[in-house]
Parts: structure tokens; sequence; C-alpha cells
């Protein structure tokens, strides 16, 4: 298993991308070998997660700027299953967000918490066949959405409604107003 992580990273670093092309400056102006900075930049936030200051910040970061990328280079694209990949993550991320919200107040004072996350994060959105986001969509999210989807559907309606009758009347409100604003004038 470790040499089959460890050809993958191999692989990861010899792709070609923005990444890559900068390790690659790096190891041409420095001598040291693109694997062994990648692997110190990635100790480097490892190390930060566990204690640094403001790891919540990088570690929402890492959650939302990489997918965030890849989510707007496969509505560029014309393939179909990176688009739901993507979808998915941000299902699965909106859900985690949700459940955060209210248990971070408790979770976030557990040592390794954000690091914790940050593994979370990364497992949901890396390009393997047991993606995080793929098992919790499939096991959690659908069944519970296959179960209550009338329900969702009626309470998205009426709120629609609501929201169109309440635009047409603030619509309508802002129209007499400048009607009157102007016979004054």
């Amino acid at each position: 298993m470790f040499a089959q992580l460890h050809n993958r990273y191999e692989a990861l670093l010899n792709e070609n991308n923005f990444v890559t092309d900068l390790l690659a400056t790096m190891e041409e102006k420095t001598g040291i070998q693109k694997k062994y900075i990648a692997s110190g930049v990635v100790s480097l936030i490892s190390l930060y997660l566990l204690f640094g200051y403001g790891a919540s910040l990088l570690c929402n970061l890492i959650g939302f700027v990489y997918p965030a990328y890849l989510s707007i280079k496969a509505i560029e694209s014309k393939k179909k299953d990176d688009d739901t990949q993507w979808l998915t993550y941000w299902v699965v991320y909106g859900f985690f967000s949700i459940a955060e919200a209210f248990s971070d107040i408790f979770l976030s004072w557990f040592p390794f918490y954000y690091a914790g996350k940050c593994l979370f994060l990364v497992w949901c959105m890396a390009p393997v066949t047991w993606n995080g986001s793929a098992i919790l969509y499939s096991r959690v999210v659908r069944p519970v959405f296959l179960r209550h989807q009338a329900t969702l559907d009626s309470v998205v309606n009426n709120l629609s409604d609501k929201a169109k009758n309440i635009a047409d009347t603030v619509t309508k409100e802002a129209v007499n107003q400048a009607l009157k604003h102007d016979k004054n004038q």
C-alpha cells in the first residue's frame, strides 16, 4: 500500500500544472528535488494545522480553494462525470458545514480538531474510488433525501411562492412610492 501511495505521489508531482511548474522552478533555483520541497510544504501545513494559530482559516481554505478551482474546470469541460463529482462534494461540504456550525464551538477545543477536519475534507475531495463525498452521499445524504423528497419539494415550492409574492409586493410599493415622489415635485 505504501508503495502505491508513493507511486501516486510521484505521478502527482510529474503532472503538468501550476503547482508542479512552481515546484520545478524552485527545484531549478535551489537544487533540491521537488519531491522534497513538496514534502516540506505538506509537513509545514500539517504542523500548522496541528499547532498553529488560525488553523481554522487554513483548513477552510484547503476545503474550498482546490475544490472551487476544479469545479470551475468541470463546468468548463464537456464531460459530465467531473460535474457530478464536484456537485457531490459541494452537497456533502454543505451538510458538513451546517453540522459543524452547531458543533464547532465544542469540537474546536479538542486537540488536533482542525487537522482531523482537514483530513476529512481532503478525503472528500480525493480523486480515489473510496472518495469520501461519494461514500457519504450514497450512504447518508441520498437515502435521507429520497425519504423526505416530497416534504422538501413542498417546502421549497411554498418558500418560492412566498418569495415571489414578497418580491411582487416590494416592487409594486417601490413603483408607487416613486410615482408619488414624482407627483409631489
